[in-house]
């Protein structure tokens, strides 16, 4: 607009408002807007009380004005990107204030003094009452944002404005005011004159005005922009502006914001990458070109059948993050009758959908793709749904935000990927010719998204699960389903929006979700990396310690599972017949689990007679060994009956009796290889041998050769080579513990197997509820057991190589080879379990079928290292150890691709960067000689200030990453002390899913299904 200043220096339309307010109090003042087609007749109150109805004027654009308004797209995106320049000359070429030429600053919001330009003194005299505007300079080239404390305003408290106060004193130097208009730091001074306030209260006392500001913005209570507005801001964003061609040559998707992360040609992908040969390629690179995507739908996005297309058209249909309607709906129109189930029982989504009534709704819900990696709204990747989740609307959408794509390995994750799948290149010929893929279909993988993969049936578990997939790093396929989460807060709102101001609605969120993953990237994948690197470095020391037992023992075996999981690894599955993460052995039913348990119990009883032994050094331990053994099973049973009937007391009596028979067969044997012990005991130790007639059985001290303390004590307190004997038996029994403990943890989880398939009803569970308290308390005993006799050891062989097998058995390392370890949160609450029952259930958290939560982070426990798979007697074992050493390999695997991977995406976000930059340094000039001076200036200010922007963020990604990048390659070089300094940032503002919690769980309560599946 060209203003024009008047003899008192105030512009034309300074003196227009004041005449504009000052004649809105009477009735008969209406506005001069030149074109009337828009406007109203307005009416006036009746002086008799009586409103006369008058009819409604009718213009020739009455029903259709946004259509009236898209011819002047073009006008209005020049005029948007004019102010992005100083504009006219007479506004610039001297301060609207005093007058002074050249002046370089002016308000970014433009609502107080307009495009006026000023001097550094008069605007910030001028903002004296306004210290939550943000100023800004021009560079030469482009506008550059101050905020008025670094121009040197200060707020004065207590006094009118532009009064100082002489006994004044400074706040701190951080003081932050919260505004609609941003978070601003501001210098401000308490008045300390005689009388004052509290500071507090003189912070009360400041004019409303931000209050005011901040309820006229939230009466707008969706939050947006005009419709007309946000297109226009979208164009410009997109560069269209800067186009010869303009608003009419916009390409389909342009106007979306696009992931820098994900593999784009011409961006951020080197030269001639597409010519390499995929045979050739070597294994490490193949999968940094894959494409990672994830689609599903959301049926809270409703909308109801109000208004037309006609009076609200979508405008620069199919331009955004929408597909084109009129070419979706065409193709809509040859697959009315369609109708296509899922055939697995864990998802009926479908089946569902299509059997609710959707009388009076346009839409359904919308489906959506986005990249699987990085939480980005596909370009064209939403369309709306009219009967539920049907395969031809999934077709459809995604093969549209893959057109302009150039796609050399294509993985998409679907919760519905088993049956997706199926019919996949089927359908293909259906769809219009230029949307459909001409890559290889052995280059398509389905999955099946981490956190909805476990409720399918077992068959889809190995095919379809990241976790077992080459090249897919940590990737969870979730991405989608958290992006609902954002975007569910917008179904109220647009339920009942046109179609039109609904598309654009949905296309203005879309686009700040995008801007807003975006600009977190720098936070969320250092962070990532920096995992990545800790994690990968703790899962490849898990598994080289794992496979190195194995190796000792059974390399041949080792060698064929590595084959194994690399085969099935390189192609894509569709059941898990051949899957070498699956178990294939029989599962126990209960009668046979109570069946062995009772032998168990039978053979440790402590009940029956003597058997008869030759006096020897090595007789003389084992019998020691072996009563320790009952008086610890006795002690446990004990223990945990806290009120026995008169039977068990009975039965304790009668166990107790048949112990003291073997204890005192076993002093007379002491008298012989251990004849003055006594004098050799520590005073406490002669306290208890005194008082041992006063003592249980179960707590009578039998003091072996391990029980002195003392070296030199006990060699001269026992026969000559006795502790050496009773070293090698110690080393038999801590072996012999661990292996009691693996069958007890494997018999937990093949009981827990078959509760899960098989056990239904109160009495089936209760009865199972028994067995695993049995099972629990014999795992109990073993971890009891071992950790007795490990210090027994301690104290005969102290600290050597020994302990490499035999380590210290914490309470999170009793875990069975399908359990994860405890969270701390799990810990607290299992001891608090512990102190109430004494004797409570060993082991971690169970994970069963071939995939659950958390698969990703699971290490295996220590205790399964020492096992002996090469016994043919343990077949079982063999089969169970094939399953983990897979599955601990493809995590390691994993870990290692990842930071492949975050370190590519690193380099391609930087790289899209500097393309992006160039592409703004080219749009500067491209209409010059096309348009006035004034706009010309615009276009070149606002492609610089992009041009710029883009160059700085690069230059601070490169830099902050620069370290971690570093330690992600020194990993990939083998360097083992890579992640050990490695610290995980932590930032609350962080808006990653994913991997928080439970790898894979989406940041939401669910997408709303419950509104279309009732």
């Amino acid at each position: 607009m060209h203003v024009i200043h008047t003899e008192q220096g105030l512009p034309a339309y300074g003196q227009e408002d004041a005449a504009t307010n000052a004649a809105v109090e009477s009735w008969d003042f209406s506005y001069d807007l030149g074109d009337t087609s828009l406007v109203g007749e307005v009416q006036g109150p009746e002086t008799d009380g009586i409103v006369l109805a008058s009819k409604k004027k009718v213009y020739e654009n009455s029903d259709y004005p946004m259509l009236t308004w898209s011819d002047h797209q073009d006008e209005y995106l020049d005029e948007m990107n004019r102010l992005e320049g100083r504009g006219y000359h007479a506004i610039y070429s001297k301060c609207g204030g005093c007058g002074k030429l050249d002046p370089t600053f002016r308000c970014e919001l433009q609502t107080c003094y307009g495009p006026s330009m000023f001097c550094k003194s008069c605007i910030v005299q001028r903002h004296a009452c306004l210290p939550t505007h943000w100023m800004q300079e021009w560079n030469g080239r482009f506008f550059v944002r101050k905020s008025l404390q670094d121009m040197g305003l200060v707020v004065q408290l207590g006094h009118p404005p532009g009064i100082s106060c002489l006994t004044s004193r400074p706040a701190r130097k951080d003081f932050v005011l919260i505004d609609t208009t941003g978070v601003h730091k501001i210098s401000l001074r308490y008045c300390y004159c005689d009388g004052r306030v509290e500071k507090r209260q003189q912070l009360l006392r400041v004019s409303a005005h931000d209050f005011l500001r901040s309820l006229e913005l939230l009466s707008n209570n969706d939050g947006l922009n005009p419709v007309p507005y946000r297109i226009t801001l979208m164009m410009k964003r997109a560069g269209r502006g800067h186009d010869p061609t303009g608003v009419n040559g916009t390409a389909q998707g342009e106007l979306a914001l696009q992931c820098r992360a994900c593999p784009q040609d011409g961006m951020n992908l080197p030269a001639g990458w597409n010519n390499i040969n995929w045979d050739t390629m070597p294994e490490d690179l193949r999968y940094k070109y894959f494409l990672f995507l994830a689609q599903d739908c959301n049926f809270r996005l409703i909308n109801r059948n109000v208004g037309s297309g006609a009076k609200d058209p979508i405008l620069n249909d199919g331009c955004g993050y929408f597909v084109n309607h009129a070419k979706y709906t065409e193709f809509l129109r040859t697959h009315v009758t369609e109708e296509e189930i899922s055939s697995c029982s864990g998802f009926q989504a479908m089946f569902l959908a299509n059997r609710k009534r959707v009388k009076g709704l346009r839409t359904t819900g919308v489906g959506g793709v986005t990249c699987a990696r990085h939480n980005m709204w596909r370009p064209n990747g939403i369309g709306d749904l009219q009967l539920g989740e049907r395969y031809c609307n999934m077709d459809f959408i995604l093969l549209s935000a893959v057109l302009n794509a150039i796609i050399f390995f294509l993985i998409l994750s679907y919760d519905i990927a088993c049956q997706y799948g199926k019919g996949f290149w089927s359908r293909m010929p259906l769809l219009p010719e230029p949307m459909r893929l001409l890559i290889e279909q052995t280059r398509v993988w389905f999955k099946v998204p981490n956190f909805h993969l476990p409720p399918h049936q077992p068959g889809c578990h190995s095919p379809y699960s990241f976790h077992y997939m080459w090249g897919a790093g940590r990737t969870h396929g979730e991405t989608v389903e958290q992006n609902w989460e954002f975007t569910n807060g917008a179904a109220a709102s647009t339920k009942m929006m046109g179609l039109g101001t609904r598309a654009s609605t949905l296309e203005d969120l879309f686009g700040f979700h995008n801007w807003r993953r975006l600009v977190s990237w720098r936070k969320i994948f250092h962070r990532r990396m920096a995992e990545n690197v800790k994690e990968g470095q703790a899962h490849h020391d898990a598994f080289e310690a794992f496979n190195n037992a194995l190796q000792e023992t059974a390399p041949e075996l080792v060698a064929k599972w590595k084959k194994w999981v690399h085969e099935w690894e390189s192609r894509q599955h569709t059941d898990s017949t051949e899957s070498p993460f699956e178990l294939k052995e029989k599962v126990m039913t209960m009668q046979e689990i109570r069946r062995k348990l009772e032998k168990e119990e039978l053979l440790r009883s402590g009940e029956g007679a003597e058997v008869e032994r030759e006096d020897t050094p090595s007789t003389f331990i084992l019998m020691g060994l072996e009563i320790e053994e009952t008086q610890r099973h006795l002690a446990i049973d004990v223990k945990a009956v806290a009120n026995p009937t008169d039977a068990q007391t009975v039965g304790f009596l009668k166990r107790r009796a048949a112990l003291l028979k073997r204890i005192r067969a076993f002093r007379k044997l002491q008298r012989t290889y251990m004849p003055h012990l006594r004098r050799f005991l520590t005073g406490t130790q002669r306290v208890i041998w005194d008082a041992e007639a006063e003592r249980n059985a179960e707590a009578v001290r039998l003091f072996l050769p391990s029980d002195i303390l003392d070296g030199p004590k006990r060699v001269r307190a026992c026969a000559v080579g006795l502790p050496g004997v009773e070293e090698d038996l110690r080393i038999g029994e801590a072996r012999e513990a661990l292996h009691a403990l693996q069958q007890g943890l494997r018999t937990r989880t093949m009981t827990n197997r078959f509760r899960l398939r098989h056990c239904t009803g109160q009495r089936m569970l209760t009865r199972g509820q028994g067995i695993l308290r049995q099972i629990n308390l014999k795992i109990y005993k073993a971890k009891i057991r071992y950790r007795y006799v490990r210090n027994a050891i301690l104290r005969l062989k102290e600290h050597g190589p020994w302990e490499r097998e035999l380590q210290v058995l914490e309470d999170q390392d009793v875990r069975a080879l399908n359990e994860r370890a405890l969270t701390k949160e799990e810990e607290e609450k299992r001891k608090a379990v512990h102190d109430y029952e004494e004797v409570a259930e060993e082991g971690g958290v169970a994970a069963f079928g071939v995939v659950a939560l958390g698969e990703g982070r699971r290490t295996l426990s220590w205790i399964w290292y020492s096992a002996r798979p090469e016994e043919p007697t343990e077949a079982e074992l063999v089969e169970a150890l094939r399953v983990e050493w897979c599955k601990a390999y493809a995590r390691m695997r994993r870990w290692r691709e990842d930071v492949v991977l975050v370190e590519e995406e690193m380099r391609r976000t930087i790289e899209y960067g500097h393309s992006a930059g160039c592409e703004w340094g080219q749009r500067a000039e491209a209409r010059e000689g096309a348009v006035e001076d004034e706009l010309l200036e615009g276009l070149r200010a606002y492609a610089w200030e992009q041009e710029d922007r883009e160059r700085r963020t690069c230059e601070k990604l490169t830099g902050d990453w620069a370290a971690i990048r570093g330690k992600g390659r020194a990993y990939l070089a083998g360097e083992t002390a890579a992640g050990v300094d490695v610290v995980v940032p932590l930032d609350d503002d962080e808006e990653e899913l994913a991997d928080e919690g439970e790898e894979g769980a989406p940041d939401y309560d669910d997408e709303g299904d419950e509104e279309i599946l009732e």
